[in-house]
Formats: C-alpha cells, structure tokens, sequence
C-alpha cells in the first residue's frame, strides 16, 4: 500500500498549497493594506519567544502614514505588552512541570527587583526570556504587566526616532544593495 504522502497527487499539490499559504499570508499582511492590525499581530509574535523584530513593521507604516505615529506606537506597544503577558502566563504554568530548575542567576536578580525588571522585557534576546521567568517567579501581575508596557512603549519611541533621522539617501541605498 502505498503512504498517502509519497502519492504523485500530494508530492505536486503540497508544495503548492504551501507557497499559496505563505502568499496569503504576506498579501493579508501587507502593511500598506492593513497597517495596523499588521502592526499588532507582528508586535505581539515577536514578544513571544519567536525569535522576530516588529520594529521594521512599525517603521515601515509610520513612514508610510506619519499622521498616524501615535495609533501605530500604541498598538505595537499593546501587542508587544500581550506577547509579553503570553511570555509571563507560559513562565507561570512551566513551574508546576520544571519546579527543580532554580540554579540560574536570573531567578536570584528577578526575585531581588520584582516587577520593575519588566521595564527591561524589551530587550533582544533576553527580554521575553525574562517576562517568562516573571511568571515563573508569580510576580505581581499587574505591576508587571505596567512595566511591560512602559519599558515597550518607550523602545518603540526611542527606535522609532532614530529610524525616521535616518536620512531618505540611506534606505534608498540600503533597497538598492539588497535588490
């Protein structure tokens, strides 16, 4: 008998659901079609601890639409924040399965500054890590949660700026080395 995978049909169909899938996927997210809700679902991805910067994202639709620089931070920094929740909430229920895992030095840092460590949740590489073992550690939620979104809020101000003072000429330049 032979694997329904290995037939002729599946081997030339699967490939081609695969790239319309993905094609879907870009054209559903097309920033200049959605901006905003684009903007939150990539803001939100990458607070969790797939490994993905929503950073371009926003700045792509901030230079695109200026008038809507604060919708487009507040949004970005509303998914980020619940990325970071969904971190927190993944640390909280990890404990009860790996409860003997306390030797890192990260837990000694978090339990001595609370949940002000959150203010550092945005963070490459480490921050999710840290919103996780917040929930680990059941810090105050709330407190938590507030610092999140203070410390995201104010990354995608800060990265935001430094962005849009990058002169034109070098994004041009940037397209035209990548093409």
């Amino acid at each position: 008998m032979e694997l329904f995978f290995a037939s002729p049909f599946i081997t030339f169909l699967f490939p081609r659901m695969i790239e319309s899938a993905i094609l879907w996927l870009l054209k559903t997210l097309a920033i200049p079609t959605v901006g905003l809700s684009s903007v939150f679902i990539i803001s939100f991805i990458s607070a969790t601890l797939v490994p993905m910067g929503s950073e371009p994202a926003v700045f792509a639709v901030i230079k695109a639409n200026p008038a809507i620089y604060w919708q487009v931070i507040l949004v970005a920094t509303l998914g980020n924040t619940l990325g970071g929740v969904v971190d927190y909430w993944m640390g909280y229920g990890a404990k009860q399965t790996f409860a003997s895992e306390r030797s890192s030095k990260w837990f000694g840092w978090l339990e001595r500054f609370g949940a002000k460590t959150m203010l550092l949740g945005w963070l490459p590489g480490i921050g999710d890590p840290i919103c996780t073992l917040a929930g680990w550690l059941k810090l105050p939620f709330w407190p938590c949660v507030l610092y999140m979104a203070v410390g995201k809020f104010v990354r995608y101000i800060l990265m935001t700026w430094i962005l849009l003072n990058v002169p034109d000429g070098f994004w041009r330049s940037v397209g035209d080395w990548l093409a």
